[in-house]
């Protein structure tokens, strides 16, 4: 069940809208004052991203910059996990979660700062690496958001757990905090909050959707099983080939067949490998999957249909079994409808309220939803970082995606924007100073 607090009386809103200055939301001095060395900040990590559980030195840099904000410093929380907590006086707590992990993918951008860091990934291959997803400037809109609250500890009260979380591309890194004792350790926060960049939506705007934001995420490995020879002779093997192409065909029909029509679902085959020579029938081939869907229920629907498919497919051709995996998952992240409903008037009040717009679920995956547990109550809103002149031309001129070499954030004013947005909700949600 989740838990939730009676949040504070609308005179700490109204206190807050005050000292903002709402009317205007590109005039904020406080922030303003602090633009340049943040950007100096975001620039530094975005030329110097780390893969997934390898963000040694991403973590120092978060570390350092919390601690300069006089928040109480722990580092290596689940391997690179930081937690930083900033305590002003009886209240809630609110946990604010920034990623620290990058991507392997060459940069693009012809930015002056650009990444041209290069690192071997898990399976030893030398990958160019990119802050693709748009982590640095989380990373920096959590550290804007610390000084903000430190420079101003008279006008809230309570506890902000400030995280800075590794190997959310691996969704691993939440997993790994939590298992690490995260709550035990620092105490279960009342509200659960993060933003997450938007590769199509304006700077100075802010997105967000209330129930289900999005899917679970589920990593399937299928090696389909043969009985390999010469591709001139294939009535003396068992073509594993033929049979990964009649399964990835047939996966489809889960979906299509299987599932609600009103209930959202994919299965996606992202890597299929086998054989070595044109005239060669392997032993055997490798499938790598990914399930999406919003409900745990759909999730092991999918997971039994591709299992009774590829068993069936093996008996029917004679094959030996498959051997089927499930890899790394993580549930749906849902944003609690409560929580929403009380931090929106604080976003709206920031930006303005012709910048907060409602969006839709995405069958994209975060880890985010695991700080969840326990029934905390948890909001993920979605950050504009396109200018709007580069917007007007998206028809014609497709954006870069997320995970895109040529994704290149307006960092200023989505910066500036995501500070404002992140502080007003979570002040929002504490009591004000008296």
């Amino acid at each position: 069940m989740t838990r939730f607090r009676c949040l504070p009386h609308v005179s700490a809103l109204a206190a807050l809208c005050l000292f903002l200055g709402a009317d205007d939301p590109n005039n904020d001095p406080s922030i303003d004052a602090q633009l340049p060395s943040l950007l100096n900040f975001y620039r530094d990590l975005h030329a110097h991203p780390e893969l997934s559980f390898h963000e040694e030195e991403t973590s120092k840099k978060i570390a350092e910059a919390l601690r300069e904000t006089g928040a109480k410093l722990t580092t290596g929380v689940g391997k690179y996990g930081v937690v930083g907590i900033m305590k002003n006086g009886e209240g809630p707590t609110v946990l604010v979660r920034s990623d620290l992990d990058a991507l392997p993918v060459t940069e693009k951008t012809g930015l002056p700062f650009a990444s041209k860091v290069t690192a071997k990934d898990d399976e030893g291959e030398t990958v160019g690496v990119m802050h693709a997803c748009g982590h640095d400037i989380h990373m920096t809109c959590l550290v804007g958001v610390a000084r903000w609250l430190a420079e101003h500890k008279d006008q809230w009260n309570g506890t902000v757990m400030l995280i800075g979380q590794p190997a959310e591309e691996k969704i691993g890194g939440a997993k790994a905090m939590l298992k690490d004792g995260l709550y035990e350790r620092f105490g279960t926060p009342d509200y659960a909050l993060a933003l997450h960049v938007a590769h199509d939506l304006e700077t100075g705007k802010i997105g967000y959707c209330s129930g289900p934001a999005l899917a679970s995420s589920t990593s399937m490995d299928i090696i389909v099983k043969g009985q390999g020879g010469h591709g001139a002779m294939p009535h003396n093997t068992i073509d594993p080939i033929v049979l990964a192409s009649t399964l990835v065909v047939d996966l489809q029909s889960i979906v299509s067949r299987e599932i609600k029509p009103i209930d959202p679902a994919v299965i996606t085959v992202g890597s299929i490998h086998g054989g070595t020579k044109h005239n060669i029938i392997p032993n055997d081939v490798h499938l790598q999957l990914t399930l999406r869907a919003f409900r745990t229920d759909v999730q092991k629907q999918l997971i039994d249909g591709i299992e009774r498919r590829a068993k069936a497919l093996a008996v029917a051709h004679k094959a030996p079994a498959p051997e089927l995996t499930i890899g790394e998952s993580t549930p749906p992240t849902i944003n609690t409808p409560e929580l929403v409903a009380h931090v929106v008037p604080s976003l709206e009040s920031a930006v303005g309220k012709g910048n907060v717009v409602v969006d839709e679920p995405t069958m994209g995956a975060e880890d985010f939803g695991l700080f969840g547990q326990g029934g905390v109550p948890t909001f993920m809103f979605r950050l504009g970082t396109i200018p709007p002149e580069r917007m007007a031309r998206a028809e014609t001129d497709p954006l870069p995606s997320l995970h895109s070499a040529s994704y290149a954030p307006d960092a200023e004013p989505s910066i500036r924007a995501g500070i404002r947005a992140m502080t007003s909700a979570v002040v929002g949600l504490l009591p004000i100073k008296k």
